[in-house]
């Protein structure tokens, strides 16, 4: 099955950008998923095709324009009706490594591209399936490098586009803490050398090792992520303790 994503821009011709190379790039042209871009422009009814206004109550800049939108996001939505549509905006949530790997088993996406000033809000009023994320607490100069990150992110878990299935799995966030540092060859450089458990050929030492490094790191670097981290094994723990518990009874 394709990986259907489509793309609601107003500067089609950055697509499918550096998605056409590379293991991406292979996938896109096995077929394995495709790229649509939509010119929101298009649904432009005035003459001069306008898709912004200034804002109400004053201000700089433009805003997008919901009508424009609305129909633009209404066209997505007969073109696919079962995909997600993620409109990318510094006011919407963070998107997670979870969320992404739920859409990459899906049938595919619709990504919506801000610009200027953004949205007029009542788009998303009129449309509550349309998802606000964002990459992180920055600001871009438009929605558009967001989504090529979200669509990466997607098309590198589909069946066949990464060499190892591991490497999809054995990453930071999938368990909900960092990735353990990495080594190479030559094992010493710089007068610094690989770990020596790495070199044991002990995959249980090995083990042990990444996890605790994953752990400290994650504690150490994402305080945030390790106290959800922490948080989920004292529920795990907690729920666990209960089904004894009942099953002894």
């Amino acid at each position: 099955m394709t990986f259907a994503a489509q793309i609601l821009t107003l500067y089609p011709e950055m697509f499918p950008g550096q998605l056409g190379q590379s293991l991406a790039g292979k996938a896109l042209a096995r077929g394995d998923w495709s790229c649509d871009t939509i010119q929101m422009r298009d649904f432009a009814l005035d003459k001069h095709k306008n898709v912004d206004s200034p804002p109400s109550g004053g201000g700089a800049g433009m805003v997008l324009k919901c009508d424009v939108l609305g129909r633009a996001v209404d066209h997505a939505i007969e073109r696919q009706p079962n995909a997600p549509i993620l409109a990318m905006t510094p006011r919407g949530k963070p998107i997670t490594q979870e969320r992404i790997r739920e859409i990459a088993a899906g049938p595919g996406l619709t990504l919506l591209c801000g610009r200027f000033e953004g949205f007029d809000e009542r788009l998303f009023e009129a449309r509550p399936q349309i998802e606000q994320v964002s990459l992180a607490d920055i600001v871009l100069s438009g929605g558009e490098t967001a989504a090529i990150a979200i669509l990466d992110a997607c098309i590198r878990l589909l069946p066949g586009v990464m060499g190892a299935t591991s490497s999809g799995t054995e990453e930071s966030f999938e368990d909900g803490l960092l990735e353990y540092p990495q080594y190479t060859r030559p094992q010493e450089w710089e007068g610094r050398t690989i770990p020596e458990v790495l070199r044991s050929g002990d995959h249980a030492k090995v083990d042990a090792w990444r996890k605790l490094q994953s752990e400290t790191d994650t504690r150490l670097r994402r305080p945030d992520l390790w106290e959800r981290y922490e948080g989920a094994r004292v529920q795990s723990a907690s729920g666990a303790r209960r089904k004894n518990k009942d099953t002894d009874q």
